[in-house]
């Protein structure tokens, strides 16, 4: 292959685009949450029903992503994500329009395809611009999407505080969001297989270099769907706290993992992905244990904000070494990400569960041990661990994908 260089304004764009789509795919994410309840109504759910159309979406994630690397090869990277990132702000309006059970969990299922593979092409071409400048940049661009979580977030709180039809706040931030995202990837990198490049499978199993990895980040999602959908309830059920602290816990939680994860990257550039995701295991860990022991809510919110803090930037590192750890960044992203979204689906269910059986308090020495498992096997993200720059600040020079 022939070299192509790439001038350093042009990958300082690629990046600055990369983050404005992470924050439009989280911004979706937030608009669609904070309409539940609108959906529920729309479609006369119980509280049953709703959780099970609303498993429809990690079902429908974790189908799809093992696509996204088949997409990106035959249409450029370029052209995936942004036919990707249309597809899944498009799909925000479809549970709105859902009347029943059976037309939500199919509208779920599109809306979790087209996340899962947006997801898959976007963290792809994010660990690409990271290879480029050779410093850590992802925990940063997930950062951006859970920034742009919060800002969906209070706009559709707001929307739903004025008693605005879903359909209507759908149908407009869809497409202010598909804009946004349509602009933003005129800027990011356009990289092309080679003539002879064999294209990945359309559908496959997680790569083995994959297993290990995901099974790291299966212990950090696991410990986010916990806090976020059970520490509300904790508060609130073993302290006896207010309805409005015990709400204060999760968006505590939310906060602290949007600033761990835009500031992460200082620390993984000085200290490396391994040691960074075995303090964090350690300080995950320790807030699991404060939650378990908490006679107080001012306790049970530190502990779930160490947590959040522990935990925020081990997935971001976990696609990033994905993307290292094989010839293929895409599948191994898409497998990583697969696994993930397992652990996201079934932490909520199996906590409830675990809570039935026991106690809630049970089911947090769970998430314990689990963020213990972070800092024990944190050794396998070192592919996500870089060299020293070995380029000049002026252009980066890489094998040009294109034949």
């Amino acid at each position: 292959m022939s070299e192509v260089v790439y001038e350093a304004s042009e990958v300082r764009r690629a990046r600055y685009a990369v983050a404005a789509v992470f924050a439009v795919h989280g911004a979706v994410t937030g608009s669609f949450a904070t309409r539940v309840p609108w959906i529920q109504d729309h479609a006369s759910l119980s509280t049953g029903q709703l959780g099970f159309a609303l498993a429809f979406t990690a079902f429908g994630a974790s189908c799809s992503m093992p696509l996204a690397g088949w997409i990106s090869h035959r249409f450029g990277s370029r052209m995936a994500l942004r036919g990707l990132i249309s597809l899944w702000t498009l799909s925000l309006i479809l549970p709105s329009l859902a009347p029943n059970l059976y037309t939500l969990c199919l509208a779920m299922f599109v809306y979790g395809a087209s996340a899962g593979m947006a997801d898959v092409a976007m963290n792809a071409l994010g660990v690409e611009v990271e290879r480029l400048l050779d410093k850590s940049i992802i925990s940063g661009l997930h950062g951006m999407w859970s920034a742009g979580a919060l800002v969906g977030s209070a706009a559709g709180t707001l929307a739903a505080h004025l008693g605005s039809n879903a359909r209507l706040h759908f149908a407009l931030a869809a497409v202010a969001l598909t804009l946004l995202g349509v602009l933003a990837c005129r800027w990011v990198l356009d990289l092309q297989p080679a003539e002879d490049e064999e294209p990945p499978p359309r559908f496959a199993l997680p790569p083995r270099s994959a297993l290990l990895i995901g099974a790291v980040g299966f212990c950090a999602v696991f410990a986010e769907g916990a806090s976020l959908d059970w520490s509300a309830v904790y508060l609130r059920d073993r302290l006896e706290a207010s309805a409005g602290l015990a709400a204060a816990s999760t968006t505590g939680f939310m906060l602290t993992m949007a600033v761990a994860r835009i500031v992460g990257d200082a620390a993984v550039n000085r200290f490396g992905a391994v040691r960074t995701v075995r303090a964090g295991g350690v300080l995950a860990a320790l807030g699991g244990l404060l939650v378990v022991v908490a006679g107080h809510p001012a306790v049970a919110m530190g502990g779930f904000a160490l947590m959040g803090l522990g935990i925020a930037v081990v997935v971001p590192l976990c696609f990033s070494a994905a993307g290292r750890s094989g010839p293929n960044p895409s599948q191994a992203i898409a497998g990583v990400a697969t696994i993930t979204y397992t652990s996201g689906l079934i932490a909520p269910s199996l906590i409830g569960g675990v809570a039935q059986a026991t106690s809630l308090m049970v089911s947090f020495c769970l998430v314990t041990m689990l963020a213990c498992g972070l800092a024990v096997f944190a050794g396998v993200l070192r592919a996500g661990d870089r060299d020293r720059p070995k380029v000049s600040p002026q252009a980066a020079a890489v094998p040009d994908p294109r034949p």
